[in-house]
């Protein structure tokens, strides 16, 4: 990244509010006056007024609210569906075909279906199932889809009681699960066409980010780490830069239009297009700044984030308080000890058993072709660092030629990784068979044991080897707080083709943020995973 000289900051940010106002300079008398061509919206008709602040409202503003309204609108038609599918589908599994079942007034079952349809309908416009700040996010979407499913049969289930209403608990028992799924099975299908849309680069957020260099490059490689996110970050904003100067700030390869300091903003969100304004640090702005640019962007349509300055904290550990007016976050402490880290070990033991019996007839073939194909051991033990520090042995089906470590110190010239692990794409000691068992995980089935042992656990960092850990330094170590499992984000995304910075990265961010609902998420991510074999050699 290129290196800016930033100015001193002398004066508090002059950013001009709908009434023309500016804020005072450090150490002069608080002034007013007009800092843009403004008018006084009460002064103008009703016609005039809105025909202000569609001129005020940038053409990123136009777009953004464009395809999200579009969006939006395909989730409603597609909500419609499948709930009315899902509660037909329940009328019909328990009644039938029939509209009048016996023992029921006329037309009794159909219209409390409609009802029905009509208050889950309900629920999910309630719990903004489909806010345009969720568009994509996956977990977040899908949470609320579920908790306006559950709340909504609660609903019911209270009302028959209170009310007497006769209907069969069968009726409910199909239609709950069955439109849960849909809807979440819905959602999922939408996100997969706007992630595919957002990577052809359609339905993007067009971010202006703000804030000294070094913070704004960190916060422009969060934003377009995943393209499917979709930010584009079309300008950068510096403290005490100046009018813009024709330069650009160059992060990971891409050059970004800096298009001046504080003063020049309002400006520069009209001229790059931008419908979201990013701020890295709020030291430049001040208290009253920032209120004043809540202030400007609201009739612009513009929307203001400002980063919190923590990375890899899940949502679940962040509560907003508000304490005399002042917003402060508030971030819960990790959850991978006391009784979490017990319903941690009752799942792995339960799931490693389960699935040591049903790929039983796996593990008796892949011995057989392992002693047919090559000379040496069935099994593979390799010391490896668990939970706080202590080692322990971890199986695998052996996948290399006997003595295979005896020649790592000729090939470790060879290495591809750029950090402590040792890869090469085509290692010459992998035997036939073992090729095959990497391609599809198969060689990792006897880590399962290690999980009944409690040594290690189905999800969780990557189990690493004795001198990686002698090299790590103090924050790496935090990996060593929780066992190492068989899979995990890293797993998930990208295995061998991450950079070790990255990796490192997904490990700390899993032990910070663990939780059994995300083990469940990676569990069904590694399916994919392991079937598309990206980064497994």
């Amino acid at each position: 990244m290129d290196r800016l000289s930033v100015t001193p900051i002398r004066q508090l940010p002059q950013l001009a509010s709908a009434e023309g106002e500016r804020l005072p300079q450090a150490g002069a008398e608080e002034t007013v006056g007009p800092t843009h061509k403004s008018f006084d919206v009460k002064e103008l008709p009703l016609e005039s007024a809105a025909a202000r602040f569609a001129v005020d409202t940038p053409s990123g503003v136009f777009e953004r609210s464009t395809w999200q309204r579009r969006h939006a609108a395909n989730l409603r038609v597609s909500d419609f569906v499948v709930v009315c599918a899902a509660v037909l589908l329940a009328q019909w599994v328990r009644f039938g075909e029939m509209l009048i079942p016996p023992g029921y007034e006329r037309y009794y079952v159909p219209a409390f279906s409609a009802l029905f349809a009509i208050a889950w309908l309900s629920a999910l416009a309630g719990f903004r199932t489909r806010s345009p700040r969720i568009a994509g996010t996956g977990v977040e979407e899908h949470r609320r889809v579920v908790t306006a499913s559950f709340y909504t049969f609660g609903a019911i289930a209270i009302a028959t009681l209170l009310f007497k209403f006769d209907i069969a608990r069968g009726y409910l028992a199909v239609a709950l699960p069955a439109g849960t799924v849909g809807l979440v099975l819905n959602r999922w299908a939408w996100h997969a066409v706007l992630a595919r849309k957002r990577a052809e680069g359609r339905c993007q957020t067009s971010v202006l980010a703000f804030g000294e260099s070094g913070a704004v490059a960190d916060l422009i490689n969060e934003l377009s780490r995943n393209r499917a996110d979709g930010y584009r970050v079309v300008g950068v904003g510096i403290p005490g830069y100046g009018p813009p100067k024709g330069e650009h700030l160059t992060v990971n390869g891409g050059e970004i239009p800096i298009v001046g300091d504080e003063a020049n903003m309002l400006n520069a969100i009209r001229t790059c297009g931008a419908d979201t304004v990013a701020i890295a640090g709020t030291e430049c702005f001040g208290v009253r700044g920032i209120r004043r640019l809540i202030w400007d962007l609201e009739p612009m349509g513009v929307d203001l984030v400002v980063t919190t300055g923590v990375m890899d904290v899940a949502l679940s550990r962040l509560l907003m308080r508000p304490i005399a007016g002042l917003p402060l976050l508030h971030i819960e402490k990790p959850q991978y000890r006391g009784s979490k880290r017990f319903q941690k070990r009752a799942f792995d033991f339960c799931f490693a058993l389960a699935v040591l019996l049903v790929t039983l007839p796996t593990l008796v073939i892949t011995a057989i072709a392992i002693k047919i194909d090559s000379k040496g051991p069935i099994f593979y033990s390799s010391e490896r660092i668990g939970i706080d520090g202590k080692p322990f042995a971890m199986l695998k089906f052996r996948t290399m030629v006997q003595d295979a470590d005896k020649q790592l110190a000729i090939l470790l010239a060879a290495n591809e990784s750029d950090g402590l692990l040792f890869k090469i794409r085509n290692d010459p000691r992998i035997t036939l068979v073992g090729r095959f068992l990497r391609r599809f995980s198969i060689d990792e089935l006897p880590q399962f044991f290690n999980v009944l042992r409690g040594e290690m656990s189905v999800v969780g960092p990557r189990p690493p080897l004795r001198r990686e850990v002698e090299a790590y330094d103090v924050e790496v170590l935090r990996r060593l707080l929780v066992k190492p499992g068989i899979t995990g984000l890293w797993q998930v995304s990208g295995r061998s083709n991450l950079p070790w910075n990255e990796a490192v990265r997904l490990d700390l961010s899993y032990v910070e943020n663990w939780s059994m609902v995300g083990d469940l998420l990676i569990i069904a991510k590694t399916s994919k995973a392991v079937l598309q074999r990206t980064g497994a050699y």
